[in-house]
Formats: structure tokens, C-alpha cells, sequence
């Protein structure tokens, strides 16, 4: 018995559709996709979704799982909770795992942890350098034959710019691309958020945009001179904005991400000396959001990406120096996002293509699409939905989040993988 998801509005951009169609689905794959009423209904079983949005599974291609070694702040299996209740079929986590996820049998350990879990799909991001030690690279041939899907250091930058060519050459030649966590960390010293006039007002030790605009144009230049792919992550200036639109324009090969916290928040959210508004890279001005929303609308900015990191009241709960960079953003991230839909920033299709064709080209993951054939990885979303977000309702293991009581319209109602539903939202 197949299963028929009934008319509704289905938005792939890889395919450049937005119109009602139905979906029947079979052995875990789209078989048809088809205008309403065209599939019989007897001998299937059927979801209405006249008053949804269906669109290909949503991609995080940042997200953080602490397992192995932390699993007191997340698991496999409690992150791909968050991510199915946050609309997502298939995460990319980075390797700063304990141990660091650099050798092929880290790698397949996350992979049967996941399988075992039977939630997204999760594609490990292996380390660049032995430990994320920044000295020696990784094996890359035997990481992406155990499984890694891209490379990181993510939370510790490559300081050395000839280890970074060196990285990208090797990575060049198994196509696989380096996710940079672009930052100059002589700049940012002890810096512990933006540096600004809200750093002075506060007192705080500040983390200049030059940090990262600096580090983000080295490793463009290196890009440009390996031919390799790079992606930036988490961007959150104005200057990097524009150094890598002007990278896109010259034909390096350079994608990039922002996160929905860099589009939503400003340094003003720090007062009160808020921990759950302490990151890496730090929340930045209002003349830096409004120049992601302007990179995320003229495509210099291909991604969304939650850069979830989830952290105990262990790491948050103490003073605003000593308190652990990162939140946790698998749940909200699909309401954030709509927010750039409902000021007119992006279009719903836009949206949709930040959060899954682009992911799923950069990563070159399935997924991405509803294209006849595919495994069937969907997201149904009910625009209309109005709801408050309550850490407390979180399936993730930890609360670290700066958008408690937040109201939001739109929420994903039904995630499924391979034609599995793996969550289904309870009215």
C-alpha cells in the first residue's frame, strides 16, 4: 500500500514548481507527482495536505551532536528528535566530538548510532587536522570512505594558511568541500562578544568584525589559488557579506551560510549579560543583519544553517566570560527563517532552497528535491500555524536558547525519511 500526500502546495525549487500537486509515494520513493485527483486513492493510504506546503526534506549542514564524549548535552538520537520536530530529514554534524571525529572509525560510529536511531539522515563533516590540532591534516580518503561528506574544524580555525592550502588541495582531489570557521584568533584575543558600543557599555571585552573578515579573505584567496570548494560558515558581517560576493563575481568556488540568530538578533540581546546570546562568531549590529538578509536575497549567501550547539546549565549558568559559545536552533530554525518570507526579503521558494536544494548541491547529498525517483525525504509545513516557542517542549536534551517566548507563524507538521514519518506534530 502506497501513500498518498493529497494536494498540497508543493514548493521544489530544483525543479522551479510551487503549484498543488499530489504525491504518492511507494517503497520509500516518490512515484508520482501529479496534478490533484490524478492518483486514485483506493489502495493507499491518504494525508491530506490541501492547507500545507510539502517541500523537499529540509538540510542542516551545521548542526552539532556532542555524541561521542558529551552526550549529557545531545545524543544522535535526542538531536534527530530536535531536527525531525524542526522539519529536518538530514543533518550534516561537525567533528569536534570527544574524540574528534578524525579517523574512519569515528566516522562509522556516528553513522550506526544514527541508523540505530532511525531518525534524519546524518552526514558526518570529518576534522581537517589530526584532533582539530591545526598541525597534521586528517586521512581524508579514508574519512569519505568511511562516510564524511565534508571537512571542518569547525570551532577551532585552521591558523596556519599553508596547513589551509595544504587542506584544500588534499580535499580537492577526494571533491570533497572545506566547511571554514573563518577567524582570526589573534584578533579576537579574550574577546566574549561583538566589539561595539554594547561591549563598552557592558564592560565586556570586545571581538572585532575584522576577526572574521580577514580570516574569510585569506581563505578565499586560498581557494582561489587550490580551485578547490570552499564553505564558509556562519557568516555574521556586513564585510564578509561582501567579501564573498565579490569571490562569487571573480568565479572563485566559494558557497557560504548564515545562521538564523545572525538574521534575528543584534548585540543588544547580550544586556543583561545573557548567556544564551553568547557565540562564536558573536552576535554583530543591526547594519550586519540587514546586510545578511541583503546577502541571503541576492544569493551571496547560499544556506541556512542552525549551527546548533547544544549546551548543560553547566557551560551557561555562570559568569557571561567563562559561559560556553553556541546555541541550540534545530527547533526554531524553520520559523526564524519564515520571518525573512513574511518581511519580504525572500520568497517561499527562496527559503525552501536555502534549506535543502543548496545544502544537498553543496554537500552533493540526495535530497533537495521531490523529483520522481528520489527517496521520498519531505517536509510539510503549515504556514498558518502561530506558536510560542518553549524550551521547556524541546526535544532536544538542552535549553540554551535565546528565543524563549518568541511568537512565531509557521511550524513544520509531518517529517519523513525515505517515506517514513518520523514526526508528526500532536495538535
Amino acid at each position: 500500500m502506497g501513500l498518498l500526500l493529497r494536494g498540497g502546495l508543493v514548493i521544489d525549487p530544483a525543479q522551479a514548481l510551487e503549484a498543488a500537486r499530489d504525491i504518492l509515494i511507494e517503497d520509500g520513493r516518490l512515484m508520482a507527482l501529479v496534478a490533484p485527483g490524478s492518483v486514485a486513492e483506493a489502495g493507499h493510504r491518504v494525508i491530506e495536505a490541501a492547507d500545507f506546503v510539502v517541500c523537499p526534506g529540509l538540510i542542516d549542514m551545521h548542526t552539532h551532536l556532542r555524541e561521542p564524549g558529551q552526550e549529557y548535552k545531545e545524543t544522535i538520537a535526542t538531536g534527530g528528535q530536535a531536527a525531525a520536530a524542526g522539519g529536518f530529514t538530514a543533518v550534516a554534524c561537525m567533528p569536534n566530538t570527544i574524540p574528534v571525529n578524525d579517523s574512519a572509525t569515528v566516522t562509522r560510529f556516528i553513522l550506526e548510532k544514527a541508523a540505530q536511531a532511525k531518525g534524519p539522515r546524518v552526514y558526518p563533516v570529518a576534522a581537517i587536522s589530526q584532533g582539530s590540532r591545526g598541525e597534521v591534516l586528517a586521512e581524508y580518503g579514508e574519512l569519505k570512505a568511511a562516510g564524511a561528506v565534508a571537512l571542518s574544524d569547525d570551532g577551532r580555525p585552521v591558523s596556519n594558511s599553508q596547513l589551509m592550502r595544504r587542506a584544500l588541495e588534499y580535499a580537492h582531489t577526494f571533491d570533497l568541500p572545506i566547511i571554514s570557521h573563518s577567524e582570526d584568533l589573534a584578533l579576537t584575543g579574550n574577546g566574549v562578544m561583538h566589539e561595539g558600543i554594547v561591549s563598552l557599555q557592558m564592560g565586556l571585552r570586545g571581538i572585532p568584525a575584522a576577526a572574521e573578515e580577514t580570516a574569510i579573505f585569506r581563505d578565499v584567496a586560498l581557494a582561489r589559488l587550490t580551485g578547490a570548494r570552499l564553505h564558509i560558515a556562519h557568516v555574521s558581517t556586513a564585510g564578509s557579506v561582501e567579501i564573498i560576493r565579490q569571490a562569487k563575481a571573480a568565479g572563485t568556488q566559494v558557497t557560504a551560510e548564515t545562521a538564523p540568530h545572525y538574521f534575528s538578533l543584534t548585540d543588544e540581546a547580550v544586556r543583561g549579560f545573557n548567556t544564551n546570546a553568547k557565540m562564536s562568531p558573536p552576535l554583530r549590529t543591526a547594519a550586519d543583519v540587514a546586510a545578511i538578509k541583503k546577502g541571503l536575497a541576492d544569493g551571496t549567501l547560499d544556506c541556512i544553517a542552525t549551527d546548533h550547539a547544544p549546551h548543560s546549565s553547566l557551560e551557561k549558568e555562570v559568569e557571561f566570560d567563562q559561559a560556553a559559545n553556541g546555541i541550540i536552533g534545530l527547533e526554531t530554525a524553520l520559523g526564524l527563517s519564515l520571518n525573512l518570507v513574511w518581511e519580504g526579503v525572500l520568497t517561499l521558494s527562496q527559503m525552501v532552497a536555502k534549506l535543502s536544494a543548496n545544502p544537498a548541491r553543496i554537500l552533493r547529498v540526495p535530497g533537495g528535491t521531490l523529483q520522481v525517483g528520489k527517496p521520498a525525504d519531505i517536509t510539510v509545513i503549515d504556514l498558518n500555524h502561530a506558536w510560542t516557542v518553549d524550551v521547556q517542549q524541546f526535544k532536544s536534551k538542552s535549553r540554551n536558547c535565546p528565543f524563549h517566548g518568541w511568537q512565531l507563524t509557521g511550524k513544520p507538521v509531518l517529517t519523513m525519511v525515505g517515506g517514513e514519518i518520523i514526526y508528526k506534530l500532536k495538535e
